[in-house]
């Protein structure tokens, strides 16, 4: 049986029997290379950055690849390291800060647009995201753009259900208070 046939989860486990010279991690780089970088580019915000911060997930996911204990799926144990290595990254670089100046240049703009506007220009809904906390915009992102359910978040975010619930309503709610023309979901989602 060749590594594409094997699941994640078999794939992780021979990646961790075979130790550096196998071709299972590289069966997972080719695999999970696409993804990676794009929850990468969503919380780094550019493609340098997200090309980086994917190189340092991998050596990661290497370094690491017989830590993985099949409690829950490999992409979720895998985007954990993904959002914590992202976020590392983005307070060692300072990002925050300019981040906030970015979102406040462009907030009094932003409120005199039309909702239709501001809902066609992916920029923009970048900009919003971007007034949160770099955990709670990622939580978002994973939850939203990425599909991933309350469990797999606590998994990945290293929170309980209930706390990312919180975390996520808190985020809506700062959402809902600076753009009160949109919806941003509800608990329920």
């Amino acid at each position: 049986m060749g590594t594409r046939d094997l699941s994640d989860e078999q794939l992780a486990a021979e990646a961790a029997r075979e130790g550096s010279d196998g071709p299972a991690f590289v069966a997972i780089v080719d695999r999970f290379q696409d993804r990676v970088w794009r929850v990468c580019y969503r919380l780094m915000g550019n493609a340098e950055d997200a090309s980086d911060a994917s190189q340092e997930v991998f050596v990661r996911l290497f370094l690491q690849r017989a830590q993985f204990e099949g409690r829950s799926k490999y992409s979720t144990w895998m985007h954990g390291i993904a959002i914590r290595t992202c976020l590392m990254m983005r307070r060692g670089r300072g990002r925050r800060k300019k981040h906030e100046e970015v979102a406040q240049q462009h907030g009094t703009e932003r409120h005199e647009r039309s909702q239709r506007d501001l809902a066609a220009t992916a920029i923009d809904v970048e900009q919003m995201l971007e007034i949160l906390e770099d955990e709670d915009r990622a939580m978002l992102i994973m939850k939203y753009a990425e599909g991933y359910n309350y469990e797999e978040l606590s998994e990945m975010f290293e929170r309980s259900v209930s706390g990312c619930k919180m975390r996520l309503s808190r985020a809506r709610d700062r959402l809902k208070e600076r753009f009160p023309e949109h919806s941003f979901g509800n608990d329920e989602d």
